[in-house]
């Protein structure tokens, strides 16, 4: 038997810390590579006796202080574990770098896939079964935006205040800083981020909020519904209406929108938007009255974050290589587009 290789991991350093502390998995593993995960270094694990295991650790090399942040996905998943929330179980979790060069936490296998592509979802999900999918999809984020953080143990995963102001103050920065290397403003990224910032609605109570809850980040099992949702790096306390909206953005409310690249919720045979924003609303007995605000600002963040990408590129920080810098730029001035559409729809 050849010798097992796994980057960023000692496997015997590994299989003996898991023999001495976690109990339910017997070394040695067999470690097979899982692809996606912002990065991260991820394998499957099956153990002497057949049970499958699922390992994760931050990429190698320096990164920023607060990047692929192992402790926070390990906080959630074992604090959303008893809930009505799916996660993947919470095995074992190694805060030494000693053992491995960084933290990692061992989490259960889901047997279920994400659904990045209109054609995976094509694929793995029959049309007959897409309304289950997607109603399965936001009671799930339902169930989460009706827990209280302080009564699972999370009242210290963030700020708990102003989570919409703070974020506009953090893109705005990163729009105008931006302007030179990209070559490239629009009047709109400020006046609706002047809007935004006169217009806040009251956040209410704060929730945990997921960030990049997408199909991409949940594993939908063979039943059409959502085993597990997963990458939960940059969740943190916040408004549950601003989860919600950036959730909806890529299910189309017509055949128009459909028409788009909207990614694995862009397949024929789901509920149309308005009526998974409603399904929510019911589910939690939140006011979407301003919900248009929320799909005004997320839009507008959208345009910030691919105009920091632009910029990169331009500047070559980046290689373009491959990019589509033209339609990069249109998606930047469609998501001002977008914005500003859910913006009048306000007024």
């Amino acid at each position: 038997m050849s010798k097992q290789i796994a980057e960023g991991y000692d496997i015997p350093a590994v299989e003996n810390w898991v023999k001495e502390n976690v109990s339910g998995l017997t070394p040695p593993f067999s470690w097979t590579r899982l692809e996606g995960g912002h990065s991260n270094l991820t394998y499957q694990l099956q153990d002497a006796n057949g049970k499958d295991a699922v390992i994760r650790r931050p990429p190698q090399g320096e990164l920023l202080p607060k990047a692929h942040d192992m402790s926070r996905e390990w906080s959630l998943i074992s604090a959303l574990g008893p809930t009505a929330v799916p996660v993947p179980e919470a095995i074992g979790f190694c805060e030494s770098p000693d053992v491995t060069g960084a933290w990692f936490y061992i989490m259960g296998l889901i047997d279920g896939r994400p659904l990045y592509t209109q054609e995976e979802t094509e694929a793995w999900i029959p049309e007959d079964r897409r309304v289950t999918l997607a109603h399965s999809f936001f009671d799930a984020l339902a169930d989460l935006h009706s827990l209280d953080p302080d009564e699972i143990g999370l009242s210290e995963l963030g700020k708990k205040e102003n989570y919409v102001g703070r974020q506009l103050k953090t893109w705005y920065r990163s729009w105008n800083s931006s302007i030179e290397f990209a070559q490239m403003d629009d009047p709109r990224a400020h006046e609706l981020q002047q809007f935004f910032m006169d217009n806040m609605p009251d956040q209410g109570k704060a929730r945990v909020v997921h960030g990049d809850y997408g199909l991409h980040n949940c594993l939908i099992g063979a039943d059409s519904k959502v085993a597990a949702v997963v990458d939960w790096e940059i969740s943190t306390l916040g408004d549950p209406l601003a989860d919600l909206a950036y959730a909806l953005n890529p299910w189309p409310e017509n055949e128009e929108e459909r028409a788009l690249n909207l990614g694995g919720a862009g397949a024929s045979g789901f509920p149309i938007r308005s009526e998974l924003a409603q399904r929510y609303a019911e589910r939690t007995g939140r006011n979407l009255d301003k919900l248009d605000y929320y799909i005004g600002f997320n839009r507008w963040k959208t345009a910030a974050i691919l105009h920091g990408v632009y910029a990169r590129y331009k500047a070559g920080q980046k290689s373009s290589e491959g990019i589509d810098m033209e339609e990069m730029r249109n998606r930047i001035l469609a998501s001002l587009d977008l914005s500003e559409q859910a913006v009048n729809r306000l007024k």
